[in-house]
């Protein structure tokens, strides 16, 4: 038997409050005002979409509108003609033309990267300073 790759769907008539869960890829074009947590997951916001929540999934592509911040373990992708406010941490981050994104970017490069570059960052000099706030040091832009 064929395994169904469809994801599930919420559709643009479609209003939800509160806090949705899951281990499936899920596509949302309605509206959702809360969090959305999809910890192995691919979580794809349409075109139409209007969310006023907090979004946890694998990977994240964006294409309607987020107010709230993004937290993916993998890709954030936003992509022409989407509007996101709100803080991203993601492994990676892909911005296209025309997005409109305002708020922080964290990329993080996971737990062994972090141990081993903390050392060389301390040995390398004396100071204590990191980036300035927004400032990026890696991922794709």
């Amino acid at each position: 038997m064929a395994v169904d790759t469809t994801p599930a769907r919420i559709g643009k008539s479609v209003l939800i409050r509160g806090e949705v869960k899951g281990s499936e890829d899920l596509y949302v074009d309605g509206r959702v005002e809360g969090t959305i947590s999809l910890s192995e997951s691919r979580l794809t916001i349409g075109p139409n979409a209007v969310l006023a929540a907090d979004l946890s999934a694998r990977d994240v592509l964006v294409q309607g509108q987020v107010q709230g911040n993004i937290v993916a373990s993998g890709r954030v992708e936003l992509r022409a003609g989407c509007q996101v406010t709100g803080d991203v941490r993601a492994l990676r981050l892909a911005i296209e033309d025309n997005a409109v994104f305002r708020g922080k970017v964290d990329l993080t490069q996971g737990p062994a990267a972090a141990k081993s570059a903390e050392p060389a960052a301390g040995q390398a000099s004396g100071s204590t300073a990191g980036p300035a706030e927004g400032a990026t040091t890696g991922g794709l832009f």
